[in-house]
């Protein structure tokens, strides 16, 4: 029997195999072959062998967000990235860590609590890995105080398509140089290059926290209840919305020392008005996305002042279109939205291009990050993005033969 020349080259990169069915396809697009590397050199070497060969290549990490985006034109190698484990450094002193790719988020805060440290980014899948929190740039309710994953990111080491390892920023927090490259690879869906380490900026864990909360008539004076905690000088850590149109819970999450946290509770208290409650913890289902894997998710961004009306808009577009709607915000400027997977596709699609429109007036965007097939078919998931052109001379310029996960980003990038 012929050897394959291609499974060869890749057999003296990594560990390898066959793909093995649905848990081996991205968005319905079966892999070929699932490659393993254990390091950034193997990652490189599996790369130089895609370049050699004319194969695409797509990157997972423990596969929580492989459904979000478009599917990929092709997936010639699934590039595993679970055996990419570890901290490889952590300055307690300096409140920086370096971490591989392939390490989950719950491991790394583990970790890194040992030192009295936590990295700010709430995930809503505690086993996604670094590397795909990175890609697809999930964030929760903390992004309010402390940003997002491009906020806490100041350092990355990835692969290039044609195989030739890079690194942007440093590993001190006061390094800035190349920190612009980072910023592009978050968020990116592994189109412009494979992240294999990542550096980040800790915080100390806080000494106390409370939570105050008030439920109100509709998501409109939950968003105004909202802004008047913004405008206190209590400085939040999280500031979310959610609940059914009717019963809008607005949670506000105060972290710091024991001595000031109480008073600061107190003023949230008197902004949120009559009604208002104070605990220790916060609800169950605190910054969980509000969608299943196979049904849709929609995430809405607006201005601060548009958190209100969009999450408003959600609940009268899906009482218009007969959906039944589940929804979240944060003050931040941001509204997640889920739509059971027997929806009609024809309503949703109506409810996506509503809610845009909506977005839209408060200088916001809807990206569906994940849906159904039947919707897809009826929808732009990325709809329109400004600075479409300057991404894709990117994309030129680091992917020219448009190897890394073809299709998968904005404008089929």
């Amino acid at each position: 029997m012929p050897t394959d020349p291609v499974r060869e080259d890749l057999r003296k990169a990594a560990r390898v195999r066959a793909a093995r069915g649905p848990q081996d396809a991205v968005n319905g697009v079966r892999a070929r072959h699932v490659v393993a590397p254990s390091s950034t050199a193997e990652v490189a070497e599996v790369l130089r062998v895609a370049a050699r060969h004319d194969l695409t290549v797509v990157a997972r990490g423990s596969g929580t967000t492989l459904h979000w985006g478009a599917p990929p034109e092709r997936c010639d190698l699934l590039l595993d990235l679970g055996g990419v484990t570890g901290v490889v450094d952590h300055a307690a002193g300096d409140l920086v860590v370096a971490v591989r790719a392939g390490t989950t988020m719950s491991d790394l805060q583990r970790t890194v609590a040992g030192a009295g440290q936590q990295l700010a980014l709430d995930s809503p899948y505690p086993q996604a890995t670094v590397g795909g929190t990175l890609a697809v740039s999930t964030s929760g309710p903390r992004r309010l105080l402390y940003g997002t994953a491009r906020d806490l990111l100041i350092g990355v080491t990835f692969v290039r398509a044609d195989g030739v390892v890079a690194k942007a920023g440093g590993t001190v927090v006061k390094n800035v140089a190349g920190y612009d490259l980072g910023k592009l690879l978050t968020g990116s869906y592994g189109t412009l290059g494979v992240i294999t380490e990542a550096v980040f900026r800790l915080h100390p864990r806080p000494a106390a926290r409370r939570v105050v909360s008030a439920t109100y008539a509709d998501a409109a004076t939950a968003g105004r209840a909202a802004l008047a905690v913004l405008g206190t000088q209590t400085v939040p850590t999280a500031v979310e919305l959610d609940g059914p149109p009717h019963a809008v819970r607005v949670t506000v999450l105060l972290e710091g020392v024991e001595a000031g946290v109480g008073a600061r509770a107190a003023a949230v208290s008197d902004a949120l008005g009559e009604g208002a409650d104070v605990s220790g913890a916060t609800p169950q289902g605190f910054g969980d996305l509000p969608f299943a894997p196979d049904g849709t998710g929609l995430k809405a961004t607006a201005a601060l002042t548009g958190v209100g009306p969009v999450l408003a808009a959600a609940h009268g577009l899906g009482a218009e279109h007969g959906l039944e709607v589940t929804a979240t915000a944060t003050a931040a400027g941001v509204v997640h939205v889920g739509v059971d997977a027997g929806a009609e596709p024809e309503s949703v699609a109506r409810l996506v291009a509503g809610l845009r429109s909506t977005s839209a007036a408060h200088d916001g965007t809807v990206t569906v990050l994940t849906a159904p097939p039947a919707v897809r078919e009826l929808v732009d998931v990325w709809g329109p993005v400004p600075g479409l052109d300057l991404m894709r001379r990117l994309k030129q310029q680091l992917d020219p033969d448009r190897r890394l996960s073809p299709g998968r980003f904005v404008g089929g990038i």
